[in-house]
């Protein structure tokens, strides 16, 4: 029923089927929510699942041809993500100890990489192309979460500082990796199926031509953007470049997202603005839900439980709760490499390896890029692993993050450890309830001024209830 009228509307009109499906996913994704909240499970969860049900596999709410056209939302959805990552690229930070971090980034998103390729081709007997892709991704994480977990806690120190750094760095190495896997995977895919020197230079010299790109891009930013732009013209700006950014690429056949995160390292290091990339954090968030909704849509559940001819004889669910575990193995122990290697701090050592573990948006999201270069069976079984894995990664991922940050002394939920009472005292006797007080200000100088949109907002509603107020007192004195 739901499928001959979601085809009806479409056939009848094309412009009303996209605006209601596009309708149907934004509050369904949103709905859906609602109810992964009480299983404390992450939004990213709850799309993936609303796209599922609203697919071909469930109510087949959404029409072929809408789902189909939502290809290119996988190039801007991953812009937002790259330009934010870049965010984390500070010369200040990374000049204490860059060098440290990139031991360390290089040692677990290489041995994540090399003990999944291991399981894939060596131990369950799949296609080398395909074993070959998924190994880049598994060196890939995904910053979000954690960065969120981060901000929730109020997590700071240098475990903070290393993690944050070194998830950048990784993503910057999966990234380039995917890029030479996905055209050595095209070359073993091709008729002949040779492998050339060519293969493997033109995606590491496309993807530096795109980190040069973004760069350029990064400067026209700060050059648009003068201190006295208005907000929303900085939104309008910020939006039209990376969405600019990203069709330029397009056209160059070349991966946006390195060049995205080098124009949001180049602009965060000339203007130390970190005002825009909240801003793009709350303009973005429907974008994401579409997308991931999207990937969704496409969930392959046939193909998930029985073995893809074309990658090899074992079931894809076998393949993503196995890639699951191995990746993680991958990366607790190439951490603890890098920070013994590199002298950190024990509990950076030992915790490090926990709050990498979250992979979704930009395994997601590359993914669907690679499933779409790819084609065929062997493209579709990428994109069905990925999302099987990143669900799994999802409801263990941040809960992961959150207690290597508690275990390594990060952030504690105990004032007195929040604010030292050293701090506040002044070298003073104080009683109980003015070291309370002390404390209470300290942390609310810690904490960020209210939104300026909001902030403009209330003092309208104020004034609007004053005047109210106004008009009703001379009402009744004129009763």
């Amino acid at each position: 029923m739901f499928k001959t009228f979601a085809e009806g509307l479409y056939a009848a009109s094309p412009s009303a089927g996209v605006v209601v499906s596009i309708a149907a996913i934004l509050f369904c994704g949103f709905a859906m929510t609602r109810l992964t909240k009480l299983c404390r499970l992450p939004n990213v969860t709850a799309y993936i699942l609303t796209g599922i049900l609203l697919g071909p596999y469930c109510l087949a709410l959404i029409p072929a041809p809408v789902a189909e056209g939502m290809d290119f939302l996988s190039d801007v959805a991953l812009s937002f993500v790259a330009f934010s990552i870049g965010e984390f690229f500070r010369l200040s930070v990374l000049k204490k100890n860059g060098g440290r971090v990139l031991v360390i980034a290089l040692l677990e998103a290489t041995l994540a990489s090399a003990l999944v390729f291991v399981l894939l081709y060596f131990v369950l007997k799949l296609h080398l192309a395909f074993s070959v892709v998924l190994a880049a991704l598994a060196a890939v994480t995904a910053p979000t979460s954690t960065a969120v977990t981060i901000r929730q806690t109020g997590a700071k120190g240098e475990f903070v500082n290393t993690l944050l750094q070194t998830m950048a760095l990784d993503d910057i190495i999966g990234l380039a990796g995917y890029s030479v896997a996905v055209s050595l995977a095209l070359s073993l895919l091709s008729p002949g199926g040779d492998v050339a020197l060519w293969d493997v230079l033109y995606p590491l010299l496309a993807n530096l031509g795109a980190l040069l790109l973004g760069g350029v891009f990064g400067i026209l930013m700060k050059w648009l953007m003068p201190t006295k732009r208005s907000t929303d013209n900085r939104l309008i700006i910020s939006v039209s470049l990376l969405a600019a950014f990203c069709g330029v690429c397009a056209v160059l056949n070349i991966s946006p997202l390195l060049g995205c995160m080098s124009m949001g390292t180049v602009y965060i290091n000339t203007t130390d603005d970190g005002k825009l990339f909240k801003q793009l954090g709350y303009f973005s968030p429907p974008i994401l839900l579409i997308f991931f909704v999207g990937s969704g849509l496409r969930f392959d559940l046939g193909a998930l439980l029985s073995p893809v001819g074309a990658v090899g004889s074992v079931s894809l669910l076998t393949v993503g709760i196995l890639y699951f575990a191995v990746r993680i193995l991958g990366k607790y122990l190439g951490a603890f490499l890098g920070c013994q290697l590199v002298h950190s701090s024990k509990k950076t050592r030992n915790y490090l390896g926990l709050a990498l573990i979250p992979q979704a948006g930009v395994a997601i999201g590359l993914a669907a890029i690679g499933a779409r270069a790819i084609g065929g069976e062997v493209g579709s079984a990428l994109h069905t692993v990925i999302l099987a894995a990143g669900i799994l990664y999802e409801l263990t991922g941040p809960a992961l993050a959150k207690l290597a940050l508690f275990l390594s002394g990060s952030y504690s939920e105990k004032l007195e450890d929040l604010v030292p009472a050293e701090e506040v005292n002044g070298g003073e006797q104080l009683s109980d309830a003015e070291l309370l007080i002390r404390r209470i200000r300290k942390i609310q100088e810690t904490l960020p001024p209210p939104h300026e949109e909001e902030q403009a907002f209330t003092e309208a509603a104020e004034e609007h209830w004053e005047a109210y107020r106004i008009r009703r007192r001379n009402f009744g004195r004129l009763r």
